[in-house]
């Protein structure tokens, strides 16, 4: 709610409110010149009826009541005045605002009703205008201080009304932005599907093809061509995965299984049968790592060797795993020289792809060419993540 306050700031100020109503309603009663003078009594009761207001948002009718029994008891005991009151005023006030109406009359309606009539009767009897006057100005003040509690209670009611209205529309928006996104996801696992699934299911079925074709012929099946072969299944099994994720929602959460750091063996061994040697060393003691961090990391490894494929030529590759004891470090090192076509930008997606995955993660991505030659990728990442990637 908008007038939401501390607890402890909202105890303060009524503290502070008790306190200064105590002042007020002692000294009107030891300034008093009317007999008999303030007893011991009457500094109690006025006292309890003030401090009570410290307590008044918590238990506004029970303060109430309290108030008004103690200032009538005072009332009674010496010459009527207005000062005595006020703290039956704050009382009815916080009650009435804090929605307790008809409590408020029945506790207060009595005690207006006797003073009134105590106004009217008293003295020699004689109804004047300034008798009169004398009479109703304690039903002005009661009055006033209902009409002030029920606007409290209206204006609060409003602004609690206004902050839903709020909150509602928040909701809404989300939902829709939610909404919007699962569309798109949806989209964009269709184009996937009709489009690169039929693509890979080519090169794959061509691939399976000339493999058959020949060893029927009795030839040695070159490696590249058995290389293409197990990429392409490898790719339709990600595809497949990746559209799982994509057709995911909070209600049916996609059962894909993605790459992670157990299939570095089969990629490494891949990279060898594309022609690109490369070896493969764990430093540390394996654990379970979060699926995130698992899948970056094997993204990352795919990357780099990707990247020594097509820009190093035939150069030696090496794949370091090393689990620290805070996070994991994953670095590929090669020997060679890095040749970019004239046709082809220098900085390409695959790297800022690295690091938007690795910043997601709350770690660093260092790439840049080895003193001694070639290049080399190095990302570290820590065990708690700030956030997942897909």
């Amino acid at each position: 709610m908008r007038g939401w306050e501390p607890s402890w700031r909202r105890d303060a100020s009524d503290v502070a409110l008790a306190i200064g109503v105590g002042v007020l309603v002692l000294t009107d009663a030891a300034l008093a010149t009317g007999p008999p003078p303030a007893s011991e009594l009457d500094y109690v009761l006025l006292s309890v009826a003030a401090l009570a207001l410290a307590a008044r948002r918590r238990a506004p009718r029970v303060v109430l009541l309290v108030t008004t029994v103690c200032v009538v008891w005072y009332l009674l005991r010496t010459e009527p005045s207005v000062i005595p009151v006020v703290p039956v005023l704050v009382a009815k006030y916080t009650a009435v605002s804090a929605g307790h109406r008809y409590w408020a009359i029945a506790v207060v309606s009595p005690v207006v009703a006797g003073a009134l009539y105590a106004n009217l009767t008293g003295g020699d009897g004689t109804l004047t205008r300034d008798v009169v006057a004398d009479a109703i100005l304690p039903l002005g003040w009661f009055a006033a201080a209902f009409v002030m509690g029920e606007v409290s209670r209206q204006r609060q009611a409003y602004l609690n009304q206004v902050e839903q209205r709020a909150i509602d529309a928040e909701r809404s928006r989300d939902e829709t932005a939610r909404r919007r996104a699962t569309e798109e996801r949806l989209r964009i696992a269709r184009e996937l599907h009709d489009s690169l699934t039929h693509s890979i299911s080519v090169i794959k079925v061509q691939a399976g093809v000339a493999i058959h074709l020949a060893r029927k012929r009795g030839e040695e099946v070159p490696d590249a061509l058995l290389a293409i072969q197990e990429a392409s299944q490898d790719a339709t099994r990600e595809l497949r995965a990746t559209l799982d994720v994509l057709r995911s929602t909070p209600d049916q959460p996609g059962s894909a299984n993605v790459s992670g750091l157990d299939q570095l063996p089969d990629l490494v061994e891949r990279s060898r049968s594309a022609g690109v040697p490369a070896t493969l060393m764990v430093s540390g003691e394996p654990r379970v790592l979060p699926p995130e961090v698992d899948r970056a990391a094997y993204r990352i490894v795919q990357e780099a060797l990707t990247n020594v494929a097509r820009h190093a030529g035939r150069a030696s590759a090496t794949v370091r795993i090393e689990y620290t004891q805070h996070g994991l470090a994953v670095q590929v090192d090669n020997g060679g020289v890095r040749v970019v076509p004239a046709n082809q930008p220098t900085a390409g997606v695959g790297l800022l792809g690295m690091r938007e995955r690795v910043a997601a993660l709350g770690g660093k991505l260092q790439a840049a060419p080895r003193p001694e030659g070639g290049f080399s990728v190095r990302a570290e990442i820590p065990l708690h993540t700030k956030a997942p990637v897909k």
